[in-house]
């Protein structure tokens, strides 16, 4: 599911699913409500009509857009760790942030691979 952020909620869509839409004020909403409406495909046509994402085996995966990331993991990860683990300039990170300007995709796959990096050396810590 990719999940975009709007002037005035988060909404996502299926990547590999057409029909499969949620929206919500909080990340939290728009996962919750992607489950309903996948229960909802589920419970109300028949297989046939289903997404094919959605027949057999299948697990949810969120993609944010930099700006929604940036702006739900902004209390966790602060502009200035993300520069650390990025190399960004903080004050770009912010435009990313409040959608002033969008990322080129060699700047989101810096940011990525920056947090990529991170979260694998944290796999790696061990607290005594």
């Amino acid at each position: 599911m990719i999940i975009e952020k709007s002037r005035n909620h988060y909404g996502a869509y299926a990547e590999n699913g057409d029909g499969i839409y949620a929206a919500g004020n909080t990340i939290e909403e728009v996962q919750a409500d992607t489950e309903q409406a996948i229960e909802l495909i589920k419970n109300e046509l028949p297989q046939d009509q289903w997404p094919s994402a959605l027949r057999g085996e299948y697990e949810l995966v969120w993609k944010f857009d930099t700006e929604s990331f940036l702006q739900y993991y902004g209390d966790i990860l602060t502009l200035t760790g993300l520069q650390r683990i990025t190399g960004i300039n903080s004050k770009q990170l912010s435009h990313y942030a409040t959608g002033y300007r969008k990322p080129s995709p060699k700047t989101v796959s810096r940011i990525q691979d920056g947090i990529t990096r991170f979260a694998e050396m944290l796999k790696h810590v061990s607290l005594a």
